[in-house]
């Protein structure tokens, strides 16, 4: 028998069973925004996301982790597509917005943040991606490429890499409706949008690397954000690959 710790605590707890669905009685009223915004902070509109050749499945067969990049910055319409491509919206349709990842009860919990070391036209920094208007809003001056090497357990390639991608979750947008079980899904959601990363990456001929270690509270504290209602789940860097 496997001694219980958190982890299993919450596995069993946020069990669904016939006698009991977790979730709650919705009040519209307290609905969290759909959309995070930084109205204070200066705002650049991205270039419109353009489109690969690369079919599904040779991105598929061609993806794997790559950790080496060539010292070459991406483009302005690189970082468009690959934040597009993550979680933007594809088509707006009777006052909903689809995006091109799922997410459950389409609650969309996942906030998007680009820390830039080396992406031409756009200054290094920390930036948010403002998904209604696809621009970026700029939350830090300055390359923080060390800064977040350190805070990813330090890991050197977040410094080296052209962009490093970070995702947080704003819990309540999830929990409002799931109560507990919110974070299943808010996991899975940030799953899914990694993947069309990793994904976007490859058909931009553009490599990519999924990080989960790191000090979560330093990237919180990079980010400005609290910790609590809003923290950081996952990382991913990417640029162009090393030639042999």
């Amino acid at each position: 028998m496997i001694e219980e710790g958190v982890g299993e605590k919450f596995q069993r707890e946020t069990k669904h069973r016939r006698e009991r669905l977790i979730g709650r009685e919705m009040d519209w009223n307290r609905r969290p925004e759909r959309y995070k915004t930084y109205p204070d902070r200066p705002r650049s509109p991205l270039p419109s996301p353009g489109s690969t050749s690369v079919t599904l499945d040779q991105a598929l067969r061609s993806r794997s982790s790559v950790r080496d990049f060539a010292s070459e910055p991406l483009s302005q319409e690189d970082l468009s597509y690959l934040l597009w491509a993550c979680t933007g919206i594809t088509r707006r349709e009777k006052g909903y917005e689809f995006r091109t990842a799922p997410s459950a009860g389409a609650l969309y919990p996942i906030e998007t943040y680009v820390a830039v070391n080396d992406v031409h036209g756009v200054q290094p920094g920390i930036y948010h991606y403002a998904i209604a208007d696809h621009a970026l809003e700029q939350l830090r001056k300055g390359g923080l490429g060390n800064e977040l090497a350190r805070a990813a357990l330090d890991q050197g390639m977040c410094a080296r890499a052209p962009v490093v991608f970070i995702w947080t979750a704003l819990f309540e947008r999830c929990r409002w409706k799931y109560d507990q079980r919110a974070y299943r899904y808010i996991y899975l959601d940030a799953g899914h949008v990694a993947q069309n990363l990793a994904l976007a990456a490859v058909s931009l001929e553009l490599g990519s690397c999924q990080v989960a270690a790191a000090f979560d509270d330093e990237i919180n504290e990079l980010l400005g954000v609290d910790g609590e209602e809003e923290s950081v789940l996952y990382l991913s860097i990417v640029g162009r690959p090393k030639r042999p």
